[in-house]
């Protein structure tokens, strides 16, 4: 993966975890919001972008052979159940919160949002 690639991933991720934070800080004592399903979505989230970007990145790497593309579609095809699993666990089994959860789950989309806006501007960080 490229370098370029890697360090936009982990700007978007540590965007995410400060979103996660100040949003646990603000409204973690509060009654509106679950702050475990608040943090558990958001780790959930920031989990599944990691490895979704990472994965995508090594399968479709400008050196990927023809086995290692079907190695990385079955790894994300397996991924992708596996995290379905986990969150129809989560919501089936443990009784958390389906709009805490969610809130923390939508950090990540603004911070790809704002990630995209800052680098559209020129103002990378």
């Amino acid at each position: 993966m490229e370098a370029l690639a890697k360090k936009t991933i982990l700007r978007i991720e540590l965007w995410h975890a400060l979103f996660l934070v100040a949003l646990l800080l603000t409204l973690g004592r509060s009654k509106w919001i679950d702050s475990n399903a608040l943090m558990i979505g958001g780790i959930f989230m920031g989990l599944n972008f990691f490895l979704l970007s990472y994965g995508v990145g090594w399968m479709l790497g400008p050196l990927a052979e023809k086995g290692r593309v079907r190695a990385g579609i079955a790894l994300l095809v397996l991924k992708i159940i596996l995290f379905l699993g986990l969150l129809t666990t989560l919501f089936f089994r443990f009784n958390l919160d389906a709009i805490s959860f969610a809130l923390g789950f939508s950090t990540l989309i603004l911070a790809i949002l704002l990630e995209s806006v800052l680098k559209t501007v020129g103002l990378e960080i």
